[in-house]
């Protein structure tokens, strides 16, 4: 810039010729002599002559003003850095090397600039920004490669709008803000990538905003009437209002009122007043009440939500199945979960076979992308705690869906095979059908899709059972083909699929369809509400720029904005109308895509009379009095107690203590295994009542009831699963003599 002044300096005649050539146009050449001679002339005109005295004072001048402006850049940049190494040096960046911090800026150049500087203080960093493709988590100088370095082994990223959309990083809970957006939606963005499911934290995010600008003075009005709105309708800082920025200020007004500012069309005094006027508490309490489309309603029980955990608990996928399954299955897709020494339930998996990346490629529009390593996994995300770099592997995770997809597809001539189950307690044989069924709403999404256990016994009486009776059989042994009955005369795959959408599935759609009814009422008044608000305010905003236009405004580009608001309004009357419509369609529910998945045959174990088994097997009639009993001592107590025998879910029970103001609503409940004994004996539990208890823990209890054929005596063990089980490995069960139940009571 120095070299150019110093130019036109030294030749100003030059210069200004230059000039009148830049502003020939195209065709000059092509035109008459005269046409040329009266465009030099309009040229010559316009371009006046130079007075070197007075060019010279003029760029003395600019160059005065650039130098200082320089000087001022210089010096807003160093002052910035500091504020930032005292803001990570307060919060502990640099005497906790695995603290996370992700750092946003607007530009590339300060993006450098930052990470010279953070690596010059002896951080890891790494960067996202725009110039880098999406890639993968195996290719350097990728985004996912970034994003995988950032939560496994770096401490800071820093990032452009890059970063803004489409990475998860809920393992950071500590964000900066560098330069602050014009446009309200991208800070949104830029904080969504940290506030997130999975963030087990409170998120700390520091925006920086130099107060000794207009621009500056205005983000810090916004951000000031922001605090001051949370203070009143948040204060305990629970989050409720994080994300309505984006409604109150549109897509990029805020951004279109600073450059109005910067070309003099609209005062700093006149934006500040707007968002005092658009900022308002009353604003943001419709917001906040409307904005999440029924994921908010106004009529949530907290009582009966804390009534409903334990349940809830009791029917979760836990992390010690998912493990399980994972660490059986995961050999045969190639891959050898390896324990860590002395970190139990954390494992290494090392590179993934190439067998499984055509399917990683398959899934990844519905799981994301398949690494191709992964170094230390887990299966409950309380380890995350402890190190956030560690894997959470859960159903949805690409590594666990690849593993159960290969596993599926390895299985099928198994399944279409069939095999053969023993049972200690069933007198007859009977045969199990495997079937999967769906509800579907009327736009094709599956709302339920649930396996099922079709039984027929061998009279041709077909009762429909949970996938769980599997947790209560053993696999047979040995050559038991001759064992297996002639099922010629039982029915067909097409009674037994009538018999499951008789006795299953038609409940189920009712049930489903009830509770869609209800979803979508609170859905539809959810999304009238918000939609509703911001069309009016649009249409607020589009009636003032119309009058404006008919006073005989001359505001530069006020046609241009009366077309985006009159654009906005016609896109929001159509998502109106869309969702509309679109919700009458997700009101129609019906069953789908039932599929016979495979059989077995289920016979009585061949030991259950033997003199050491015999004593552990049911009798019907017996454990008929202990069930009775049991409810008895709980409905004694004041308790409300459901029988869930059939459902083989580990236990007989479920013992429901009412709120004394509300007795729909249970605010402790139990999980009740019953056992009774015609005398006073040991006492045997399945493996699937064992590992229920284990899941369980507190919540579970075991009633046992001697001398069920004289006097029935309830003995009540609260988490059983904590006592000396003995494995009985032929039957698989475990037992425990009378004396120790007894005990333990106690």
């Amino acid at each position: 810039m120095r070299d150019k002044r110093q130019k036109i300096l030294e030749d100003p005649e030059a210069y200004r010729q230059e000039q009148i050539a830049k502003r020939r146009p195209d065709d000059f050449y092509d035109r008459t002599n005269e046409e040329q001679q009266e465009i030099i002339a309009e040229l010559e005109g316009v371009v006046a002559s130079v007075d070197p005295g007075a060019l010279k004072e003029d760029i003395m001048q600019l160059t005065r003003l650039a130098d200082r402006a320089m000087v001022l850049e210089e010096s807003e940049v160093e002052s910035k850095l500091i504020k930032l190494k005292e803001a990570i040096t307060k919060q502990g960046i640099f005497e906790d090397p695995g603290m996370k911090l992700l750092i946003f800026t607007e530009h590339k150049d300060t993006l450098d600039y930052l990470v010279e500087k953070l690596q010059a203080w002896g951080l890891t960093v790494t960067q996202i920004h725009g110039g880098m493709k999406i890639g993968n988590q195996d290719t350097y100088g990728t985004r996912l490669h970034a994003e995988r370095a950032f939560r496994d082994d770096v401490q800071i990223m820093v990032a452009t709008e890059a970063a803004g959309e489409g990475i998860n990083l809920q393992f950071c809970w500590f964000m900066i803000n560098y330069d602050i957006p014009w446009n309200p939606m991208r800070l949104e963005q830029r904080m969504g990538r940290i506030h997130r499911y999975g963030q087990d934290n409170d998120c700390l995010i520091f925006n920086f905003v130099s107060t000794n600008t207009r621009e500056g003075r205005v983000l810090q009005k916004l951000f000031d009437r922001l605090r001051q709105i949370e203070s009143d309708l948040d204060p305990k800082r629970t989050g409720k209002i994080f994300n309505v920025l984006g409604d109150v200020f549109p897509s990029n007004q805020l951004e279109q009122m600073l450059r109005k500012m910067y070309a003099r069309s609209l005062t700093e005094e006149a934006i500040k007043d707007r968002i005092v006027t658009q900022v308002d508490t009353e604003r943001f309490k419709r917001i906040t009440a409307s904005a999440l489309e029924g994921l908010a309603t106004q009529e949530l029980n907290l009582a009966a939500l804390i009534g409903r955990r334990t349940e809830a608990k009791e029917r979760r996928l836990v992390p010690e199945v998912i493990e399980d399954f994972f660490v059986h299955a995961a050999p045969l897709a190639a891959i050898n979960p390896k324990e860590t020494r002395g970190k139990d339930h954390i494992y290494r998996i090392g590179r993934i076979p190439r067998t499984l990346w055509r399917i990683g490629e398959r899934l990844e529009h519905r799981f994301g992308r398949l690494g191709h390593e992964y170094k230390q996994i887990v299966f409950d995300k309380e380890y995350l705690k402890g190190n956030p770099t560690l894997e959470w592997v859960t159903p949805g995770h690409p590594l666990f869906e690849c593993v159960r997809e290969e596993v599926l597809q390895r299985v099928q001539s198994d399944l279409r095979r069939g095999t053969v189950f023993y049972d200690l307690n069933r007198k007859e044989p009977a045969r199990l059908d495997v079937l999967s069924a769906a509800i579907r709403d009327g736009r094709g999404k599956v709302l339920h899709r649930r396996l099922f256990v079709v039984e027929t016994a061998m009279d041709g009486m077909m009762a429909v059972r949970q996938p769980t009776i599997f947790l209560d059989m053993v696999p047979a042994s040995g050559n038991i083909d001759t064992h297996i009955p002639d099922d010629t005369g039982l029915p067909d795959r097409d009674q037994i699929e009538h018999a499951l959408v008789r006795d299953a599935l038609q409940p189920l759609l009712e049930e489903v369809t009830t509770e869609r009814e209800k979803e979508i009422e609170t859905i539809s008044c959810h999304i009238e509400i918000s939609l509703s608000a911001i069309i009016d305010w649009i249409q607020c905003q589009f009636a003032e720029l119309i009058s404006a236009k008919e006073s005989g405004s001359t505001e530069q580009g006020l046609d241009g904005r009366i077309k985006q608001f009159e654009d906005r309004l016609f896109e929001l009357n159509g998502r109106l109308e869309g969702r509309r419509e679109e919700l009458q369609h997700e009101r129609h529910c019906t069953i789908a895509d039932i599929r016979h998945h495979g059989r077995a045959w289920v016979l009585p174990h061949p030991e259950r009379n033997s003199p050491e088994i015999a004593s552990m097997v049911r009798n019907d009639e017996i454990e008929k009095t202990a069930v009775q009993a049991a409810v008895a001592y709980e409905e004694a107590r004041g308790w409300v107690v459901e029988s869930v025998e059939a459902d083989n879910r580990g236990f007989d029970l479920i013992s429901r203590k009412a709120h004394p103001e509300d007795p729909q609503t249970a605010i402790v409940v139990r999980f009740i295994e019953v056992k009774g004994r015609a005398t006073v004996g040991e006492v045997a539990l399945t493996t699937n009542e064992y590992k229920t208890a284990e899941r369980l823990k507190e919540d579970y209890w075991l009633y046992v009831v001697f001398n069920c054929s004289t006097e029935p005596e309830v003995h009540t063990v609260r988490n059983p699963a904590r006592l000396g089980w003995e494995p009985l490995v032929t039957i698989e069960h475990y037992y425990m003599g009378a004396d120790e139940i007894l005990e333990a009571e106690k």
